[in-house]
């Protein structure tokens, strides 16, 4: 069985939140720039407890802010 990857709709969801900077983002649910080009690039997993931060701030269901790509795969 292989890693999970989890992929990331935040990217276009910061767009299309007036164009909100990943500054932005990062300063509202408490992280670096870093953290969000790093989930943005599918380079870093966010905890559950930072998904769901992110998830409100788009105020979005967690499952359209990060998903399972190619599911069956795991099942």
């Amino acid at each position: 069985m292989g890693k999970l990857l989890i992929r990331s709709n935040v990217r276009k969801l910061r767009f299309e939140h007036n164009e909100m900077t990943q500054q932005q983002l990062a300063e509202k649910v408490g992280v670096t720039r870093q953290t969000i080009v790093s989930i943005e690039k599918e380079k870093y997993s966010p905890s559950l407890e930072l998904a769901f931060r992110i998830a409100l701030v788009f105020n979005s269901p967690l499952e359209e802010v990060f998903f399972i790509d190619n599911k069956e795969e795991y099942l």
